[in-house]
């Protein structure tokens, strides 16, 4: 478990800082939260995810951590996503899609927690 979110953690730091390269070349900062969510939860957080479960291995192999790696990576990119589609459209349509994705990323990290305090 912990290779697989050290390496989406890679591709989540290359897209973010992509992404706040092109927000310095065309002077436009309307997505810096955009920026600034895919390298906390995605860099940041996969990384130190994939660090803890590599530390500890036993913690990784529980069904909590393997729900937990399915709902942070299906939560952040709708969340994300629609977030992106709200700043570029103006229409909060998306909205829906973001609260959907966001909880998704608060139940994952609650069971990273309660796996956390149940294992270690």
């Amino acid at each position: 478990m912990g290779i697989r979110f050290i390496k989406i953690a890679a591709v989540y730091f290359i897209l973010a800082v992509c992404l706040g390269l092109v927000m310095g070349i065309i002077h436009d900062f309307r997505f810096s939260s955009v920026h600034a969510h895919l390298n906390l939860l995605g860099w940041v957080s996969m990384a130190l995810f994939g660090l803890i479960y590599s530390v500890f291995p036993n913690v990784g192999e529980t069904k909590l951590a393997k729900s937990h790696f399915w709902l942070h990576n299906i939560g952040l990119p709708i969340m994300q996503g629609a977030l992106f589609f709200i700043l570029v459209t103006g229409n909060e349509v998306f909205t829906i899609a973001m609260i959907i994705g966001s909880l998704m990323l608060v139940v994952g990290t609650l069971l990273f927690v309660i796996n956390i305090f149940r294992k270690i």
